[in-house]
């Protein structure tokens, strides 16, 4: 269903961190932009505002601020992200607002990335980085790619767009998602694909579901050649249960874009780790990647000006795009 009907001229909120989107004030003509950073800022900006584009989605300001005296004029929030938990919270969930996201801009490079992260893994390219910076001369056998076998929770587009290229190189993937479907297993079927799995990928929402899901028990039914890669959100492993894991040689390894605290605390033990790949939740940040949250963006409101449908709309039930393209 249309948010509204004939929303114009709107006033549009944008939460940022200093680091405002490219080009939308000249793209949205008729359209009156409120900036703020800051909690405080945003609850000053929120009255009279029928859009809130939270363009700095790590930010926990709209939870802080959120009360019916402030968000009363507010139609529809847009998260500049896939993920929807920092702005998903219950008192937006109860209301009759709109929340949609950015799914769809991330997919292939999140999907490159975790391509890029399993060649790693199989040829032994951090340890030939070592022994460069060592001067050291030492071959040694990698691995091949094709023939292993990769589970990927999350069936939505992301989850998709991996299993395409990991497929494209010959490995044996397996979607895992809410339910079954065509080519889909079932969440409660994931237990029983963990014992044959060399790469276990993790692209899911963040959901009272996923929260947790990889915790001492299911790690304990991997292989120890197994490799975990987390691209969804660091909350969807248990870190402590991980970090003992990969100490005790129960798993080989494990690629981490996301994590519990973020940045990653520098006292984190995953930080010393050989057999561990950080990188600071960037798996979906290419070059562009910002002109293509603002062209979304820009897209949806000229829907919701004209009264028509937006992409996107979050399932506030479920916590994720529902709709055509594939389960989360």
């Amino acid at each position: 269903m249309p948010v509204s009907a004939g929303q114009d001229p709107s006033v549009v909120t944008v939460l940022h961190d200093g680091d405002t989107p490219p080009g939308l004030e000249s793209r949205t003509d008729g359209t009156r932009l409120r900036l703020a950073s800051t909690a405080d800022e945003l609850a000053a900006a929120l009255p009279g505002s029928d859009v809130l584009l939270t363009w700095d989605f790590t930010s926990d300001a709209v939870r802080q601020v959120w009360s019916a005296e402030l968000t009363g004029d507010l139609r529809w929030v847009h998260t500049a992200s896939a993920g929807v938990d920092r702005v998903a919270f219950p008192e937006l969930l109860a209301s009759p607002v709109t929340l949609t996201n950015s799914r769809g801009v991330f997919d292939r490079p999140m999907a490159e990335f975790v391509l890029g992260a399993v060649v790693a893994f199989a040829k032994d390219t951090a340890r030939s980085l070592a022994l460069q910076r060592e001067h050291t001369w030492q071959h040694r056998e990698t691995e091949t790619v094709a023939g292993k076998v990769v589970t990927v929770v999350g069936s939505g587009p992301i989850g998709h767009a991996i299993a395409h290229l990991l497929d494209a190189v010959g490995t044996t993937v397996r979607l895992v998602g809410r339910r079954a479907a065509d080519g889909v297993h079932a969440f409660d079927e994931l237990p029983g694909l963990l014992p044959d799995t060399d790469y276990l990928v993790l692209a899911a929402p963040l959901t009272d579901a996923t929260r947790g899901m990889l915790h001492a028990g299911t790690i304990a039914r991997l292989p120890e050649r197994a490799r975990v890669v987390n691209v969804g959100r660091g909350p969807l492993i248990v870190q402590d249960d991980l970090v003992e894991a990969l100490r005790g040689g129960r798993i080989a390894g494990a690629a981490l874009d996301v994590f519990e605290v973020e940045p990653l605390p520098a006292d984190s033990p995953l930080w010393a780790m050989e057999n561990v790949l950080i990188s600071p939740h960037m798996s979906g940040d290419v070059v562009g990647w910002k002109d293509m949250l603002v062209e979304l963006f820009v897209d949806n409101l000229t829907r919701y000006r004209d009264g028509r449908e937006l992409r996107n709309v979050v399932d506030k039930e479920r916590g994720y795009v529902s709709s055509s393209g594939g389960q989360a």
